[in-house]
């Protein structure tokens, strides 16, 4: 298969600057651990910038017509956070979903629920799943009604623990708040803190979905225990150290594999991700957030749990190919995915025509019916 290995090293091919700027993307190593380990699986693969480009790179790297179902044979392998904008992460999986192009991770609508912190609250919540509770705080001097302290404060679209903050009165919360309205121009998420033990569970494919061994953050004689910004950047000396297999009787492993599971579901990603959760002292879980593109980085934990799971990183990278694959595939064979596609052409071509000759809505409904066959 033609694989494009697709992220974002170079900010500067935009037609504009507007919104807010990415502050984070893959390392080049990352990047090219996943292009060897494609590489070593067979697959033709090239790395591409995600700008405004891509889509005519991968026109000459696909050899796209617009007549061949590209599916049975080409993939980009997408690790793009995004240059600029609240929604950054769906930027490039919808070019791809407008220009035909398949593709790996989760869809546009999959990534924005999973970024924005407030609606993936509101999903867990009417999913009937664990979490702290929380509020939005828009501005400084809201009163944290119903909620405790200490409380964790983090923006509303970020990842990767930017802005992240512990609070633990009134004054530490505006404070806070303050500084992420104003330095990342949006809503802050302000959730009870729960102390306690933190479990990544790593997830993979779609029906059925794997779950990967649970992974724990060892925070053991830390002042602060939670995994920080200057922790992912690997700026701490005491950087909390992982245990895979996480040392998690049998019957809560259970419980966080299928919460875990339900968030996956409820927050419609594809694939893979990691859901993140905290343990209190009683042993009940707390959903803290999905992360909808899994760092897939040599020290992440989710790579972590894939060898723990038995996969090389070149079969965990080829094995994101494969259940993406079966997403657009399916049970059908390639030559039926194909007569779908000329199906979609014929339509779109036959609504071109229909302009000037007006077919009768009878003729349209019939179209409109094989194509969705």
């Amino acid at each position: 298969m033609r694989i494009a290995v697709v992220w974002n090293s170079d900010h500067s091919q935009v037609l504009n600057w507007l919104g807010q700027p990415c502050p984070e993307k893959y390392g080049a190593k990352a990047v090219q651990n996943v292009v060897e380990g494609l590489r070593a699986g067979g697959h033709e693969v090239v790395s591409l910038e995600g700008d405004v480009a891509l889509l005519e790179n991968l026109r000459n790297f696909f050899g796209m017509d617009g007549v061949s179902w590209p599916a049975a044979e080409c993939m980009v392998f997408n690790m793009v956070y995004g240059i600029q904008g609240e929604c950054r992460y769906t930027h490039i999986p919808a070019m791809l979903e407008m220009a035909g192009v398949p593709y790996t991770g989760s869809s546009p609508l999959g990534h924005a629920l999973a970024l924005d912190k407030i609606v993936t609250k509101v999903l867990i919540d009417s999913a009937g799943l664990p979490t702290p509770r929380w509020m939005v705080a828009s501005r400084p001097g809201q009163k944290p009604e119903g909620l405790r302290f200490p409380l964790m404060v983090k923006p509303r679209h970020e990842s990767t623990s930017f802005g992240l903050r512990l609070v633990r009165d009134r004054a530490e919360l505006d404070e806070a708040v303050e500084n992420i309205v104003t330095q990342f121009e949006q809503d802050a998420l302000v959730e009870e803190f729960i102390e306690g033990r933190e479990v990544c569970v790593g997830l993979l494919g779609n029906d059925p979905v794997e779950t990967l061994p649970l992974v724990e953050l060892c925070f053991v004689d830390r002042d602060l225990h939670a995994f920080t910004w200057e922790d992912k950047m690997h700026k701490r000396n005491d950087e909390p150290q992982r245990r895979c297999p996480a040392d998690v009787p049998e019957d809560l492993a259970k419980r966080l594999r299928e919460i875990s599971v339900g968030t996956f579901r409820a927050c419609h990603c594809k694939d893979y991700s990691r859901v993140d959760i905290r343990i209190d002292a009683t042993g009940e879980p707390y959903i803290l957030e999905i992360n909808s593109m899994a760092s897939l980085g040599e020290r992440a934990s989710y790579v972590m749990a894939a060898a723990q799971a038995g996969y090389s990183f070149s079969s965990l990278a080829c094995q994101i190919v494969d259940v993406a694959h079966q997403r657009y595939v399916g049970g059908r064979s390639v030559s039926a995915a194909a007569r779908r596609a000329d199906r979609g052409r014929a339509f779109c071509q036959q609504s071109t025509e229909s302009v000037a000759s007006q077919p009768q809505p009878s003729e349209s409904s019939r179209l409109r019916e094989e194509f969705a066959a």
